[in-house]
């Protein structure tokens, strides 16, 4: 299939790399098509094995009291893995757990993956299932230890002799290097950093010449994003010159795609990076308020007037006046509003000019009273209102990551973001701090998507 591929699988004492631990390790190696190498070993995991993951697994505390430490053979290990593409179903788990072991050795881990998972995917689409147990039972395989490292090492390699007796081992081949194939980076980027990319949201930062700031973006899959740049199939020329100008970059993790919007946008925002446009675009942000008992009727205020607390007062965001004073026009001929008591008609005595037209009721000349009219224009803009802070006060929402064993509450008043808190000392600060409520268009606008989702947790700070 390659000419040097090793098939892993690993135990362990629950799902997260950072926290938990290894307790047994099987592996397969074949050099040009032929098994060279077979070897497994439990491993101490120096932390008690949860009831549930015994019960999965069949491995328990007393079977690991003896078994070596993962330091103890972290160096037949990597002999073993030298020179070879390391093979297992769903990589980024085996390959994330060995990368944190081996940093808790001060050892980096770089080594070429292939998912299995991913292959079984090429090689039989016409199925919805490609786990372990799917797989077993598609291609019938009986006898084997199941939830033990190299009884699902196993299953694999069955599985692949079966789609080459099938499909033929040039199928098999081609799915492969279809999922080995690796875009051509430029030469001056380290391919050793490109491999230090997390498989998990985040926001990453592309640097040009004396570390001008080219394009912030983000992603629930660094990785893949990074890596799709470099593609070269570009979609656009702005595309291709942003990274032929790229000297280097970096990335900065996040618990979910909430925190890496709310960074990405704040990151644009403060370091105006010259390829996001569509971001750091420049606008005069307004808003019109109702005023009641006053003429005209409604007053534009603009982006740093906007009081988040009064929102309810406030309908619509524009991007410019002219903007605002085209929908205010548009609405005042639907809902036949008096453009002279909306303050766009000025310098006119008696009836507005679209009264003559029939188009107003006519509050304009005492045919219709302010009060009845005040009433129309609060009705007509209801569909533009903005939404009146529903809390009591602080309030955070709250990510975790499983990749990264990462936890984010961001902290929001009265639809301001606050800041990020990561412990439960820095979320008591972000609670008692005093914040200067400057709206942001962008923030209310992930905020409002994000409570409008069921499954997003919501902490009532305010008590």
């Amino acid at each position: 299939m390659l000419p040097s591929v090793t098939f892993l699988d690993l135990e362990t004492t629950g799902a997260t790399p950072l926290r938990d631990r290894i307790t047994e390790i099987a592996l397969v190696r074949f050099d040009n098509g032929v098994e060279t190498l077979r070897w497994q070993t439990l491993v101490n995991p120096q932390q008690p094995i949860p009831p549930f993951i015994q019960s999965l697994t069949g491995i328990n505390d007393a079977m690991v009291a003896d078994a070596p430490l993962f330091a103890e053979v972290a160096d037949k290990l990597l002999a073993f893995l030298e020179g070879s593409v390391l093979a297992a179903h769903n990589v980024r788990f085996d390959h994330g757990f060995l990368k944190s072991e081996f940093k808790r050795l001060n050892i980096t881990l770089r080594q070429q993956v292939l998912c299995t998972v991913k292959l079984s995917r090429l090689l039989y689409p016409q199925h919805y299932s490609h786990g372990i147990d799917a797989i077993v039972a598609r291609h019938q395989i009986t006898g084997l230890a199941r939830h033990r490292a190299m009884g699902d090492v196993e299953a694999i390699l069955i599985m692949l002799n079966d789609a080459r007796r099938d499909l033929g081992a040039e199928v098999v081949q081609a799915a492969a290097l279809k999922l080995m194939a690796a875009p051509t980076l430029p030469p001056h980027i380290d391919a050793s950093l490109v491999g230090e990319l997390p498989e998990a949201p985040g926001v990453y930062l592309f640097y040009g010449e004396n570390d001008l700031p080219l394009y912030i973006g983000k992603s629930v899959n660094v990785r893949a994003r990074v890596l799709s740049h470099f593609s070269s199939d570009h979609a656009s020329s702005k595309e291709m010159r942003m990274t032929q100008e790229m000297k280097r970059f970096e990335w900065i993790p996040a618990a979910g795609e909430f925190s890496a919007l709310l960074l990405e946008s704040r990151l644009v925002k403060e370091r105006m990076p010259i390829y996001n446009r569509q971001l750091r675009r420049e606008r005069q942000l307004c808003s019109w308020q109702l005023v009641a008992g006053a003429q005209p009727i409604v007053r534009l205020v603009n982006e740093d007037e906007i009081d988040p607390s009064q929102m309810a007062h406030l309908f619509g965001t524009f991007r410019s006046k002219r903007q605002a004073v085209e929908t205010l026009r548009k609405i005042a001929d639907l809902s036949h509003l008096c453009a002279k008591t909306l303050g766009l008609e000025t310098g006119r005595d008696g009836p507005c000019f679209v009264y003559q037209l029939k188009r107003c009721k006519g509050v304009c000349c005492g045919q219709e009273s302010a009060e009845m009219h005040a009433l129309r224009v609060q009705q007509a803009l209801m569909a533009h209102k903005l939404k009146a802070w529903p809390y009591r006060g602080k309030i955070g929402i709250e990510e975790y990551n499983l990749e990264n064993d990462l936890r984010q509450i961001h902290v929001f008043e009265h639809w301001v973001y606050v800041g990020v808190a990561v412990d439960n000392e820095s979320l008591l600060a972000l609670r008692e701090q005093k914040t200067a409520l400057k709206f942001d268009l962008d923030s209310y606008k992930l905020l409002l998507k994000m409570l409008s989702q069921k499954k997003t947790r919501v902490l009532d700070l305010a008590g």
